[in-house]
């Protein structure tokens, strides 16, 4: 009789890259879309350490921000912290194939790595390109904090401004799918989701 017994992968290294251009200043309710994009990579060490995961961490936008090499247990999370802590939004435009090259840099096998940008501006900021790179080495996951605004200005109807502002609402939205689908067809997967619950979408696509 042979008996097999199988566990769940450890040892991996989720890559957490962050934007942190003019993209991530926009204020989505609240808060600037890099906050919530924030609060979802101090999620995600507290999961990968009971998983025996070790999380690496990079932003930029012309220039490299904050780096972290793999770290995992209790300590993960204070050194994420402390490597999140002076980071905020620069008014430039972001250069996602710096980006990109820094996480081929810090992970050489093959790992998970969370994007978090922004999808309404990733057809004109070069996001694509850098995807592809990243995606075929990598599991890549492409995580943006979804703008309630698009939604409401894409329900308006009231009066001929509503109509020009629901029309403006479409062709972002229509924009918008028009880089998830390439995304999904090199392989990649693109999360979107309010900031009251993007944390939470992220750890499930980092779970799943």
């Amino acid at each position: 009789m042979v008996v097999r017994t199988w566990r769940p992968e450890r040892d991996r290294t989720p890559v957490l890259a962050v934007d942190t251009a003019r993209s991530s200043a926009a204020r989505l309710g609240d808060e600037p879309r890099l906050d919530a994009a924030l609060d979802a990579c101090l999620l995600l060490p507290a999961l990968a350490s009971r998983a025996g995961d070790r999380v690496a961490l990079v932003a930029a936008d012309v220039a490299v921000r904050a780096r972290l090499g793999p770290s995992g247990g209790s300590a993960a999370l204070a050194k994420m912290v402390t490597a999140l802590s002076p980071l905020e939004p620069a008014l430039v435009e972001t250069d996602p194939q710096l980006l990109a090259a820094e996480v081929l840099r810090q992970v050489s096998k093959r790992s998970l790595v969370v994007l978090f940008g922004s999808l309404d501006t990733a057809a004109d900021t070069g996001l694509l390109p850098a995807a592809r790179a990243l995606a075929v080495r990598h599991e890549l996951v492409v995580a943006s904090v979804a703008d309630p605004a698009i939604a409401r200005l894409a329900a308006g109807r009231a009066d001929a401004v509503d109509v020009y502002c629901a029309a403006a609402g479409e062709l972002t939205a229509t924009t918008r799918q028009g880089v998830i689908e390439p995304l999904r067809a090199i392989g990649a997967h693109a999360v979107e989701a309010p900031a009251d619950g993007f944390g939470t979408h992220v750890a499930d696509a980092y779970l799943d």
